[in-house]
């Protein structure tokens, strides 16, 4: 179906270890805008490059394939466009609506990128309505420029505290990977920046190398520590944080929404 509709999922593109078990449910998580990214994030495998133009019928596929798959959560995101003077945003919009259009009953849920800071369009994206709000930092403070050229993690901190201010009923998420050479007491600060912000839900996963031309591993954490990074997050009162070595950010997505008063998200 991905095929014949041409359609991009972050499951493929980035190769996330959590493929099989999420197509066989059946589920995914869109990317929107293309497969090719304007940033080059070192430990990512989507394609780098110049982007094609949006495509304008995007949206109403993404919207269709969810229809067609009877998904009760629907997960959006996209690869980052700084070539677009509204850096994507009216195409979260446009895909928002339409699923919206077509699937009344689901929940939707938004992983963007940072708009290059700008609140004017997180908020037109906010104000369609999405029930999550995601964006992930992905990595510790000291690390940020080395891992992710053109990101900023002031930036990524001051997105997700505006989108909890603006929209104070939305379940406002982000997440980071673990094992590119930060240490405990970082991990353990970020997660403090992160209840500053107002995330709601916090998402932790061990750092795999998809190919040979991204970072290597600096370390494979010992999965007790991903659980005591999940009490001292709660204990900060944080209301959910969902830490393991293969979690990723969209992994159940729809699972994680339920206490936390967003209509029940199952199929």
């Amino acid at each position: 179906m991905l095929r014949r509709t041409s359609l991009s999922t972050v499951c493929e593109e980035a190769r996330c270890p959590n493929i099989s078990e999420c197509f066989s449910v059946p589920t995914a998580t869109f990317l929107i805008l293309g497969d090719t990214c304007t940033r080059a994030c070192r430990f990512c495998s989507i394609k780098k490059g110049t982007p094609s133009p949006p495509s304008k019928d995007e949206p109403f596929k993404v919207a269709k394939a969810a229809y067609d798959l009877g998904l009760r959560h629907v997960v959006i995101t996209s690869v980052t466009r700084d070539d677009l003077a509204d850096k994507g945003a009216m195409q979260f919009v446009k895909t928002i609506e339409e699923v919206r259009r077509l699937n009344p009953g689901a929940t939707i849920e938004v992983l963007t990128p940072d708009f290059g800071g700008r609140g004017d369009l997180l908020r037109s994206v906010l104000d369609v309505g999405p029930d999550v709000f995601n964006h992930n930092v992905e990595t510790v403070r000291r690390l940020h420029h080395y891992v992710r050229p053109g990101a900023d993690i002031d930036r990524s901190i001051d997105i997700l505290k505006l989108a909890k201010s603006y929209s104070p009923g939305i379940v406002v998420k982000s997440g980071f990977m673990v094992g590119l050479g930060e240490t405990q007491e970082e991990i353990v600060s970020l997660i403090a920046s992160l209840r500053y912000a107002g995330v709601d839900v916090v998402t932790i996963g061990q750092y795999m190398r998809p190919t040979l031309e991204q970072l290597p591993v600096e370390r494979y954490w010992e999965p007790r520590y991903f659980d005591i990074w999940a009490g001292i997050g709660k204990s900060m009162g944080i209301k959910q944080v969902i830490s393991g070595p293969f979690v990723r950010s969209s992994y159940r997505a729809k699972e994680i929404l339920k206490g936390m008063g967003v209509k029940d998200a199952v199929h």
